[in-house]
């Protein structure tokens, strides 16, 4: 079951969520990394990911935020965005999100 979370509202709902996974793509694989995201305006800042993460994003800006529930059964944050490098860090801008509950 999937409920759509209007862009807007990103900011809000991170908040009931901890660290997640910053997911990147380069040559065909994904590559997923723990990390936090903190909102800024309408972007998501993604604080020191790492340098492969940092330099995926430069060359595929498409990237995904998951974060994982707090509780069991608990919804997943699925946050669509575009990427870019800034320094160290990485800024998303969110195009789209759902909450996610698995089927059980």
């Amino acid at each position: 079951m999937s409920i759509p979370v209007e862009v807007a509202d990103v900011p809000q709902r991170l908040s009931e969520f901890d660290r997640g996974y910053l997911l990147t793509t380069r040559d065909g694989l994904v590559k997923a990394v723990s990390v936090r995201a903190m909102p800024e305006g309408d972007v998501l800042r993604v604080p020191a990911p790492g340098r492969g993460s940092v330099a995926n994003v430069g060359t595929q800006p498409a990237v995904t935020l998951l974060f994982p529930p707090l509780t069991d059964p608990g919804m997943t944050l699925l946050v669509d965005g575009t990427a870019v490098a800034d320094g160290d860090d990485v800024v998303v801008t969110p195009t789209g999100a759902v909450l996610h509950k698995p089927v059980r």
